[in-house]
């Protein structure tokens, strides 16, 4: 199996804090883009930290909320999210979960029997490539600056939709 790792916030919604569903907002060609990627035989995962349950900010059963609303969103374009997995520790616990560590990356991988080489992990961030890096499967930055740490990304575009409709046209996806 192939799959796509998304981060969350900055790649699939727009990235401020998202407390309550309603807060929660699609980036522009986002549905579209999971579907295309469902369409070439990508299974769609979310891999997100979201230490803001572990401070006591966000409750457990409302991520859980904001994550079945964002799935009918989605799946309301045409797309499907096969998991979305949540660090919800606190950033400084020490968890193997939390990125830059590859620990919900390699969870997903294991338990689908995930090819790294066909994979890709997709971020906003330089802790989203660092976990993709580390998990063994290619990178996409997205964003408009060069991601802050020493890792650089296979790829860099300005959004998913983007990132899906140029590596298709490549040829990168198929």
């Amino acid at each position: 199996m192939k799959a796509f790792f998304l981060d969350r916030d900055g790649v699939i919604n727009e990235s401020h804090n998202v407390n309550r569903a309603d807060d929660l907002v699609l980036l522009p060609g986002v549905p579209e883009a999971v579907r295309t990627l469902n369409e070439l035989g990508y299974e769609a995962f979310v891999v997100t930290n979201q230490g803001g349950v572990g401070l006591g900010f966000l409750r457990k059963r409302d991520l859980d909320k904001i994550h079945r609303h964002m799935s009918r969103q989605i799946e309301e374009g045409g797309g499907k999210l096969r998991e979305i997995k949540a660090c919800i520790h606190k950033p400084r616990q020490g968890c193997d979960c939390r990125k830059p560590k590859p620990g919900m990356l390699l969870e997903l991988i294991e338990r689908y029997d995930i090819d790294r080489s066909a994979s890709f992990m997709v971020g906003d961030r330089d802790v989203d490539i660092g976990a993709g890096h580390a998990a063994g499967v290619k990178t996409i930055f997205i964003g408009e600056k060069k991601p802050a740490g020493i890792i650089k990304p296979d790829f860099m575009f300005m959004s998913l939709h983007e990132a899906v409709t140029q590596l298709q046209e490549r040829g990168i996806l198929h």
